[in-house]
């Protein structure tokens, strides 16, 4: 990863790939997203993580669009590998 718009990123051993597109630091992420499963006709999705503090307690919002048609599994994965173990991490 890198705080610079326009760099590129990769995760999961580059199953996962994307460039910065907007950083708004301790508030927004956004980033062109695909994985090796898109075709190559399709164009990349979009992440957008929104960071909000309200009374101490900070709230994550994730939004994943333009996700191809046969991509349901994303929205799996993503509870399963990031929100599930951040969940167990952070709770008392």
């Amino acid at each position: 990863m890198s705080d610079k718009v326009g760099d590129p990123f990769s995760a999961w051993d580059g199953y996962i790939k994307g460039e910065n597109l907007i950083l708004e630091p301790y508030h927004k992420i956004v980033q062109s997203w695909r994985s090796d499963n898109f075709k190559e006709n399709e164009d990349d999705s979009q992440i957008e993580v929104i960071l909000s503090e309200t009374d101490g307690v900070t709230e994550l919002t994730l939004i994943h669009s333009n996700v191809p048609e046969d991509g349901e599994h994303y929205f799996q994965g993503w509870q399963e590998h990031y929100f599930e173990p951040m969940k167990a991490y952070f709770e008392p």
